[in-house]
Parts: structure tokens; C-alpha cells; sequence
């Protein structure tokens, strides 16, 4: 095969047959094909960079991972991996065109997790979100009318009691919002990508209505790449389960929204730079704050912060003390978040070259820019279990910015 690219594919390591294996398995599921490598194989991603080919894979696991491998294991191996579609190909591309087209023509972006990470029936969802709530006392509560919620993506059989804390918290202000800018996370979104789509998200309830006015606005200041990756909202999380909520609040009324997936911020920080300097992310702020002024515009950042233990590739074990320490970091994190303050948030994060991995660098980056001068009051926070022997932990938070 003639130096072969992977394309940004999900590897997970997994016990097959007793053995440590890895899984390979595209995150756009434009096929359903699933390949599981052995540990020797899967050192192959790291030469699949369209640069080398198979000769030049063979020598380079030899020379670098000390890994033997026959030639015609590497090409029976990689025409694997072709069939899985998980090369940057003409007939990859032709496949994503065609999945993204029927994308495009649905009447809504259908929810992908449905009846899998929560019920599809509506009156059980209301009943499953509404219990999330049943120990958590209001007495004492005001109506907060702000204009930043940061909430969760995780799942909610973890993370359900800080969704609700949050998003009960801020009923009044989902009720009175005329538009709903929702920021959040692209698990597999290019550096400092910005990825927009025209489609509507529906619910078990029905549909939350996008924006496309302001969307086709963004778009034509950012240009055609804001749909570049488009297809990725089909089945990204982290809009869909923060949605759910929204429009649980604001019921049979929903407002309109944009959602918007926000790309890895990471390369920043590997090239000591700086998204305040970077002349598409503020024509992006600034287009935003253009088209919203004078409308009630309710924002939130539907993000998780920490991703620590071996589960997310750490060589240590999350034990009580790195609990506390990372309690601590988190601690920084959302004081930066409830000063309202961009520049100090993403430093904090920079500063330590994003080692506790926060699932939600850019969406909380950009919402903040937006937002401007604001005040947060901090109301959940959570350790949330990563595997079965506990060793690994992502934690979650639950803030309100006026």
C-alpha cells in the first residue's frame, strides 16, 4: 500500500481472549468494521502518517519498538485497516460525502444516544432526569437569571445529580432565553477547529430548533471550513446529553440554538502559542457578539474537566492524595471560569501542558470570550469513577455565570 494516513480513529486498549489487545474503531462510524491488534500491531498507527510505507513501517517498529513483523503481516494488516475505512482516502472521502449528504437531508440531527445512555420514551426521561433531583434542597434559592451555564457531558448515570443541581438552578434563565449558544466538546475535532451544522437537534420530546440564520452569518465570515467536519455532530455527546436537559427545562417552548463543536485547543500549547491571538477565533467572537446583541442569549459549555488514572494512559494510580491534589487544580480551574477571565483559565491549563486532560478546554475558552467581564457562583463538583478498581477518575462541575 503507498504510505498510507489514518484518519483520527478511537484506540482503546481491551482484553480479548485473555490477552491485551487493542481496538480500532473510527469515532464518524462510517462503518460499523471494528478491528482488534495485537499490542504489536497496533504500534502501526504511529507510522501511518502518510509519509512511510510498508518497507518503511517494517523498519521503523524494527528500529524504534524493537518489534519484528513480516511484510506481508504490515500489508495484510494495513489492507485491514483500508477496509475498515480508517485511511485518509478517495474512497474514504466519497463514503463520508455520502453519509454527510444523507446527514444533510434528514428533517433533524436524530439523537444517537437514545435509548442507550438515556430512555427514548418521553415520559420515562422526564421521570428518570426528574429523580437525578429528588435529595437536592432548593430552600433558599433565588431565580438566577444569568447568562452562562458550564454543565457536564458525561454520561448521566454518573453525572446525573450534578446536571440537575446545575440546570434546576437555572431554570429561570433557560425560560427566558430567546437563543441558546451551546458550546461543546469535539472528541474528534481538528486544532482549533470551529464546527458548525444547519440541522436541528431533536429530542425524545422533539426538535430544538437551530439558528441557521446565524449559522449561514458565521459561516460566511469564517468561511466554508466551518463544515468541514460537519458530520461529526451525527454522533458527538456532548451538545445531545447538556440538549436533553435544555429541553427538558424549557419543555413544549423550546428556543432556538446554535450548536457549536469545539476542536482541540492542545496545539497551543505545544507551540507556545495563544487562541487570543488567533485572528479566526476572534472574528468568530466578534461575529458572534454582533448578531446576539440585544437578544436574551443564554450560553453553556457542556464540557468534564479532568480525565486522570491509567484509563486515560497515566503510569500511577488516581489514590487519595492525587484525589485532593487534583481537587485542588480543579479548584484554580473554576476560579479562573467564575472570574470570567479567558486568559487566566487557559494558563492554568498551559501551565501544566494540559496533563489532567480537561474535556472542555475550548468550549469553557471560547464561551468565557464571549460572555466578557462575568461572575460565576460555583454549584456541584464531582470525582467520577473511570474503571473498575476506582484508580482512575473524571471530574465534573456545575457553575452558573451571570
Amino acid at each position: 500500500m503507498n504510505k498510507p494516513r489514518l484518519r483520527p480513529v478511537d484506540i482503546q486498549p481491551v482484553t480479548y481472549q485473555g490477552q491485551q489487545m487493542y481496538l480500532f474503531r473510527d469515532p464518524l462510524g462510517l462503518t460499523d468494521y471494528q478491528l482488534i491488534l495485537t499490542p504489536a500491531l497496533a504500534q502501526m498507527a504511529a507510522f501511518c502518517d502518510g509519509t512511510r510505507d510498508s518497507d518503511q513501517i517494517q523498519s521503523d517498529l524494527h528500529n524504534i519498538f524493537e518489534i519484528d513483523v513480516t511484510l506481508e503481516l504490515i500489508d495484510e494488516t494495513l489492507e485491514k485497516l483500508d477496509e475498515a475505512n480508517l485511511f485518509e482516502n478517495a474512497r474514504t472521502q466519497e463514503l463520508e460525502a455520502e453519509q454527510l449528504a444523507k446527514y444533510r437531508s434528514q428533517p433533524y440531527r436524530v439523537p444517537a444516544l437514545a435509548g442507550q445512555s438515556y430512555p427514548a420514551d418521553p415520559a420515562d426521561l422526564a421521570e428518570t432526569l426528574d429523580a437525578f433531583g429528588y435529595e437536592d434542597d432548593l430552600g433558599g434559592w433565588q431565580p438566577w437569571t444569568g447568562r452562562g451555564i458550564i454543565s457536564p457531558h458525561i454520561d448521566y448515570f454518573r453525572g446525573g445529580q450534578v446536571y440537575s443541581k446545575v440546570w434546576t438552578r437555572a431554570e429561570a434563565a433557560v425560560k427566558e432565553a430567546e437563543l441558546v449558544l451551546m458550546f461543546g466538546t469535539d472528541h474528534n475535532g481538528g486544532f482549533g477547529r470551529i464546527n458548525l451544522t444547519g440541522q436541528s437537534y431533536a429530542t425524545p420530546w422533539g426538535v430544538i430548533p437551530t439558528d441557521t440564520n446565524l449559522v449561514d452569518r458565521l459561516a460566511q465570515v469564517l468561511g466554508p471550513e466551518v463544515y468541514d467536519e460537519e458530520l461529526h455532530h451525527r454522533t458527538e455527546h456532548s451538545i445531545e446529553l447538556s440538549a436533553i436537559w435544555l429541553h427538558h427545562i424549557r419543555g413544549q417552548d423550546p428556543c432556538p440554538m446554535v450548536p457549536i463543536l469545539c476542536g482541540s485547543f492542545y496545539e497551543f500549547i505545544a507551540n507556545g502559542g495563544n487562541p487570543a491571538e488567533d485572528e479566526k477565533i476572534s472574528r468568530f467572537i466578534d461575529t458572534l457578539r454582533e448578531a446576539t446583541a440585544g437578544k436574551k442569549v443564554l450560553t453553556v459549555a457542556s464540557v468534564d474537566l479532568a480525565h486522570v488514572g491509567p484509563n486515560f494512559g497515566d503510569d500511577f494510580v488516581i489514590d487519595e492524595a492525587r484525589q485532593t491534589a487534583l481537587r485542588e487544580s480543579d479548584r484554580d480551574l473554576m476560579a479562573a471560569i467564575g472570574l470570567g477571565d479567558a486568559e487566566r483559565f487557559y494558563y492554568e491549563v498551559a501551565a501544566v501542558d494540559d496533563q489532567n486532560r480537561i474535556c472542555g478546554f475550548s468550549s469553557i475558552y471560547l464561551m468565557l470570550r464571549y460572555l466578557g467581564q462575568t461572575m460565576g457562583t460555583q454549584i456541584a463538583y464531582e470525582h467520577c469513577p473511570a474503571d473498575a478498581q476506582d484508580q482512575s477518575f473524571v471530574s465534573i462541575c456545575g457553575i452558573l455565570l451571570k
